[in-house]
């Protein structure tokens, strides 16, 4: 197998960047309105491979995060130094729905992650939408980039993680490669656009995508 690092110094990103299209909308989740933004991208692989690879504990650190707790429908789960949550729903291998929360969970749920799968002509087409009640004065200054480059890099690992490349290195040192770098940069610019194809003003768009950068790959 191929190491992750060695192949971040041979792989164009532009490519895995641009493979996804991307959507920001108004939503609803139980707690009430809610901002939404859809990732779509296709993957060469089977779909019980795609979806072993999400729902895996065995297999989700090799692209993602260590995770804990009980994946199975109803259980609580938790990725280290990330999101924790419950799954409230389960339809293998398609789609699930699971709670992502970054603090303590409110008495309603706030903030809903969905991934779908489909099949499409022996490849599969992944659709992961994250609808959350995101404080004001945080989609203000960000907008969509906050989460959405977070989850531009959860699809990169995955793609790089079908591929069959191995994640040696530690986090911090992949997100400090230059092309990692990069592609954040060009996530966020690109989360943007998309933010203004949803009507967002473009001076707007322009303060939230220099916030994201600088949140992402901060200077110095």
């Amino acid at each position: 197998m191929k190491d992750l690092i060695e192949a971040l110094n041979a792989r164009d990103l532009s490519t895995d960047l641009d493979a996804v299209a991307r959507r920001v909308s108004d939503g609803e989740v139980p707690a009430g309105p809610a901002k939404v933004i859809t990732l779509t991208r296709t993957y060469r692989a089977a779909i019980d491979d795609v979806w072993d690879a999400l729902t895996s504990a065995e297999r989700l650190p090799r692209w993602f995060l260590p995770v804990s707790g009980d994946l199975t429908l109803g259980g609580r789960y938790a990725f280290e130094g990330n999101a924790g949550g419950v799954v409230r729903e389960c339809e293998p291998p398609r789609r699930f729905v699971v709670t992502w929360e970054m603090g303590p969970a409110g008495p309603r749920d706030s903030s809903l992650v969905e991934v779908r799968l489909a099949d499409d002509d022996g490849a599969t087409r992944l659709t992961l939408e994250h609808r959350a009640q995101v404080p004001p004065e945080m989609w203000d200054q960000f907008g969509p980039g906050a989460v959405g480059v977070g989850w531009d890099g959860a699809l990169l690992g995955l793609a790089t993680h079908l591929a069959g490349l191995t994640k040696s290195a530690t986090d911090d040192e992949i997100a400090a490669h230059p092309a990692i770098m990069e592609f954040n940069r060009a996530s966020a610019a690109a989360w943007g656009a998309a933010h203004e194809a949803a009507g967002a003003e473009p001076a707007t768009v322009r303060a939230n995508v220099a916030a994201t950068t600088d949140f992402y790959v901060p200077q110095g």
